[in-house]
């Protein structure tokens, strides 16, 4: 009886302590929040454990530090670097439908009243707009059918697409080309690309760059670690055995991690320089406006050098959307290269 009387106390205690730990740190009330802040915690550990274990078993490093002692200091700056950059990618936002609507309504209801107060004409006042692909880029969005927000979705696909078929079923908003809902965040993410769980957030428009350089630094500082791990077991292989397992379990988990990080900097590099998302090479054939365009044809893509020069220069812009290809472009984008395509850089 004594049991059954203490066990639904200690559990009402550890209930009204969760809640309260809950009430000082919001995020451990969503279960969502709660998991993506472990895994974030669980990261930062990682790294502490690889670099504290090298620092502390190789006596040799601390002597170069003492020699070199920039050495080291690159190392703990790419270490810091890196982790700043992960906090700052899974702080970001990857660009919202619903934020990106209410940016142009608020800016079209802005204009109106400007434009009602001063009786000049709309094209003499400056307007916050959506920069975006087309024939919307930098003018006010008026229309007298529906909001400015459908109206600057529709522009962006072929005439005679109705409001329905692009409206999103979840958000009930209107969907931009390359838009998808996202079931883990639960909102729709301008230029999609996939949801990272180590990240805790979408990677899209608003944040894959800052993606790809967090990958980048992540795949540099595993590199030069796992240096470091085979150098010490080079010179001190016949010490104490039992830092040997660890140097050896660690570096083979380092490995596999390093094989990881290449490639995936590899594929979204591949994605940056065809100006395509994970989901759209993915699922090409689930995708309405994708079905029949032949895989080795990029519809967005505008060459390397321009793919590049949006990715890493225009990315400031979260809400920038492009329209889809006419056929022409389509047509003139699957014509096989000829020679003079080569000497002339149609790919670039």
């Amino acid at each position: 009886m004594t049991i059954f009387n203490v066990c639904p106390t200690l559990r009402d205690s550890s209930c009204r302590a969760f809640d309260r730990c809950c009430r000082f740190l919001p995020c451990l009330s969503d279960p969502a929040r709660r998991s993506a802040l472990f895994l974030k915690v669980a990261l930062v550990m990682v790294h502490l454990i690889y670099a504290g274990v090298l620092f502390l078993f190789d006596g040799g490093l601390i002597e170069k530090t003492k020699r070199e002692p920039w050495y080291t200091g690159i190392y703990l700056a790419l270490f810091v670097i890196t982790l700043v950059q992960y906090f700052v990618t899974s702080g970001s936002s990857p660009g919202y439908v619903l934020d990106a609507m209410r940016t142009v309504n608020e800016s079209n209801s802005v204009f109106r009243k400007t434009a009602t107060v001063s009786k000049q004409p709309a094209s003499s006042k400056g307007s916050v707009v959506v920069t975006v692909e087309g024939s919307q880029l930098g003018r006010p969005l008026l229309t007298n059918n529906g909001t400015p927000w459908t109206k600057l979705v529709l522009d962006l696909y072929p005439s005679g697409t109705s409001v329905r078929s692009v409206t999103c079923s979840y958000c009930n908003a209107e969907q931009p080309p390359r838009s998808k809902h996202c079931h883990d965040c639960d909102r729709c993410v301008l230029q999609f690309d996939h949801h990272c769980v180590w990240l805790g957030t979408c990677i899209g428009m608003g944040n894959h760059c800052k993606f790809w350089w967090y990958i980048c630094e992540e795949t540099a500082l595993c590199l030069w670690t796992g240096i470091q791990y085979i150098t010490y077991l080079k010179s001190n292989i016949s010490n104490a055995w039992w830092k040997d397992v660890i140097m050896i379990v660690l570096l083979i988990t380092l490995s596999i991690s390093l094989i990881f990080l290449l490639l995936l900097l590899l594929f979204h590099s591949y994605l940056i320089l065809t100006n395509q998302t994970t989901y759209e090479l993915v699922r090409r054939r689930r995708i309405s406006y994708l079905r029949g365009i032949p895989e080795r044809v990029y519809p967005f893509s505008k060459g390397v050098c321009r793919n590049l020069y949006e990715f890493c220069c225009l990315r400031s812009s979260k809400y920038r959307m492009e329209s889809l290809p006419t056929a022409l472009e389509l047509e003139e984008k699957s014509r096989p290269y000829s020679c003079t395509d080569v000497v002339t850089c149609r790919c670039c």
